[in-house]
């Protein structure tokens, strides 16, 4: 029987990883996608949208679906999706294996200020800026809706859902994004601080450069730790190395 590769997606590594998969002659490839992003594109394989139901709703569908390998290539921040696949791995015994693209890094010249949380980087803000270019995503905004003496750029892929905070512009914009573009977004909006979560990858990752060449600091909030027991591969080579398929 053709082996039956299950992708929890939503990411550029997952998209590709299920290219990779797809030209292999054999193997069924599905990606689920948790629907929160208006227009994905273009799968390779199958596709499903929507959610399972928690750990023992997804581990029903890995028995129901005969799935031999489960990759997590969800993102960094996904935390209960993570939980929960580990958890339906666990209870089933399907091999899986977690794609991660590596975290950023300060390098000289940076002006970072790590924080754990949406929340922590909401208590800083008000000492490092007073126009702020958020890029966190389209969640969240709760986190800074109390803070009504700064003023908010939010940059996110779908319109952000409330609340949010009373001063607050919303750019709608999907990377990749370029190095002058980024500078003159600073510029322009006059930022004086930035706040991302640290996603990783190349295709947000100019706004750092930029920051960092206008000499502005950036709150940058960690990633949540992977699950006991659970470690992660960065690259599309290693998931295959892992399943065998490389």
């Amino acid at each position: 029987m053709s082996p039956h590769v299950l992708i929890l997606g939503g990411t550029t590594e997952a998209r590709a990883l299920a290219a990779a998969l797809s030209g292999r002659p054999g193997v069924r490839v599905t990606t689920s996608l948790a629907g929160r992003v208006a227009r994905p594109g273009a799968l390779d394989g199958d596709v499903r949208v929507g959610g399972f139901g928690g750990a023992g709703g997804l581990a029903r569908w890995l028995r129901e679906e005969g799935v031999d390998a489960l990759v997590d290539a969800t993102h960094p921040f996904a935390e209960s999706i993570t939980a929960n696949a580990a958890r339906a791995a666990t209870e089933t015994g399907v091999p899986a294996v977690v794609l991660r693209r590596p975290g950023w890094r300060p390098g000289p010249g940076d002006r970072w200020h790590p924080v754990p949380s949406l929340g922590a980087a909401a208590d800083l803000l008000p000492r490092l800026g007073r126009r702020v270019l958020l890029t966190t995503g389209r969640l969240g905004l709760a986190s800074f809706a109390h803070l009504t003496r700064l003023h908010f750029v939010v940059r996110s892929v779908d319109p952000p859902e409330p609340p949010m905070p009373p001063d607050t512009e919303v750019l709608l914009s999907r990377g990749p994004f370029t190095l002058p573009g980024e500078t003159a977004l600073l510029r322009e909006h006059r930022v004086d601080v930035l706040v991302t979560k640290d996603s990783g990858g190349a295709a947000t990752a100019a706004k750092l450069t930029a920051a960092r060449d206008l000499g502005l600091p950036v709150v940058v909030v960690r990633r949540p730790p992977l699950p006991d027991g659970v470690t992660a591969v960065p690259d599309v080579a290693g998931v295959l190395e892992r399943l065998g398929l490389d």
